[in-house]
């Protein structure tokens, strides 16, 4: 049996790949088909967000061209997938020539020829939608966001406001094409969705403000600060068919998605134990510490490291108990202990105190660590007893990471998703919770 294995985004399925498909399938028996994940073909210096990568591998499905699908996530993939399935003839369009030719090495390479005047391209400009996105709170964080959105198909940056005006001012007068607003109606005006990047008292009434008007909602995390307002909010935002995301970016990263979708498929065996650290030390006279501005290290902080406990271990823990360094209201550092029914968790973060920043989620089976800083993941291991059966995985972090959330805000708007897989509407509003049980000091403890 001759085994083929070709690879594409198959965004916007067309004739063109249906062709390719033909050709490589006749160059053998058995055709094995590799669709690239939504974050992994950045070849073009475009994020696309028409169809995301399950809807991809259904489009190629619906075919029938294909043996066996699937789904590529990182680099140098093709050569382990070659061994995997004993693959004799790598397929690529011949748009590629001469830059899979090391794969000669491994099987025989064959570039196809591609079908005159039709690209995924082509009619992603014919028939893109354009989202226009504005921004309120004109501060450090939201300075990152327009660079970052134009790494994405489909989003255009068009206004901002802020309730200081010399800081909008400011803040458009280094953009192309971007008004700074005077009023929150003048920004709901010219804008499709809104990005929030206000301080975190502001965000419960900017995000209900934004929905009211009729706005799709993209909010820096931690969306609020009480799990009762976050029910309220998406449940609002469903029912008026509008897209609310907390805009955490490490639950949109590449690497931090292959690691999840690994643990899940038992590489590690059972998971028994989480262990997830973040810290940095600031200026003490700055927001993060003042508490009229809920300040402090586990409002700051305490969304990136709840995300991979709730994502592996779920939202329904027995107990949680939160030990925590306070100094003039505001917790310095804080540590929470999750007790599951079959697992115990652990995290901490810090402002004023500073620790190593890694993730070690412990298995029965193995376990998998994340070296510091394991929120901006491109590199992690699955390590075992066996040191010979270790694995490392290496990623590429692009920019400030941004843009990985800003295409999964987009994909939602076009698609009409009100919920994303890496970070599931029930995974914010339980990390509101934890917040919530902060504020109330319950299961606290003062250390």
């Amino acid at each position: 049996m001759t085994r083929v294995i070709t690879y594409g985004t198959y965004d916007l399925l067309h004739q063109g790949h249906i062709n390719l498909l033909k050709r490589a399938k006749a160059l053998g028996d058995y055709l094995i088909v590799g669709v690239t994940n939504d974050n992994f073909d950045r070849d073009r210096g475009k994020l696309n967000v028409r169809n995301n990568v399950l809807e991809r591998v259904e489009a190629v499905k619906a075919t029938g061209l294909a043996d066996k699908i699937i789904i590529e996530d990182y680099v140098g993939q093709k050569i382990d997938d070659i061994q995997k399935y004993d693959v004799d003839i790598f397929a690529i369009g011949s748009d590629w020539e001469g830059k899979f030719d090391y794969l000669n090495e491994f099987c025989k390479v064959v570039y196809l020829p591609r079908t005159e005047g039709i690209s995924s391209t082509m009619l992603r400009e014919e028939s893109q939608e354009i989202v226009k996105v504005a921004i309120i709170g004109c501060g450090r964080v939201a300075k990152r966001f327009p660079s970052e959105a134009e790494i994405v198909n489909g989003v255009s940056v068009t206004a901002a406001f802020d309730i200081d005006e010399q800081k909008s001012s400011k803040f458009v007068s280094e953009l192309d094409n971007v008004v700074a607003c005077k009023s929150i109606d003048e920004l709901y005006a010219d804008s499709d969705a809104v990005y929030i990047a206000t301080p975190h008292m502001a965000h419960y009434d900017c995000i209900k403000s934004a929905l009211q008007a009729g706005k799709h909602v993209l909010c820096e995390t931690p969306l609020v600060l009480n799990g009762d307002e976050a029910k309220e909010l998406y449940r609002y935002a469903e029912s008026h068919g509008l897209i609310l995301m907390e805009a955490n970016k490490t639950a949109h990263c590449p690497a931090f998605n292959h690691l999840m979708v690994l643990v899940k498929s038992g590489l590690i065996g059972d998971v028994v134990d989480i262990d997830v650290s973040l810290s940095q030390l600031l200026d003490k006279n700055g927001r993060e510490f003042d508490p009229d501005q809920a300040g402090g290290a586990l409002y700051e902080q305490g969304s990136y490291p709840l995300l991979p406990i709730f994502k592996l271990m779920g939202i329904n823990y027995d107990e949680l108990d939160i030990y925590s360094r306070m100094e003039n209201d505001v917790d310095t550092y804080s540590r929470g202990v999750f007790r599951y029914s079959n697992a115990t968790c652990s995290f901490k973060v810090g402002l004023g105190v500073k620790t190593e920043g890694n993730l070690v989620i412990s298995g029965t089976k193995g376990y998998a660590y994340v070296p510091a800083p394991w929120w901006k993941t491109d590199y992690f291991e699955l390590r075992y007893e066996d040191q010979n059966e270790n694995k490392k995985f290496f990623y590429k972090w692009d920019g400030y990471g941004l843009r990985y959330e800003i295409q999964e805000f987009i994909s939602c708007v076009l698609n009409k998703r009100f919920s994303s897989a890496r970070l599931r509407r029930r995974e914010s509003i339980q990390m509101a919770y934890v917040m919530q049980q902060f504020k109330e000091r319950m299961n606290f403890h003062q250390i």
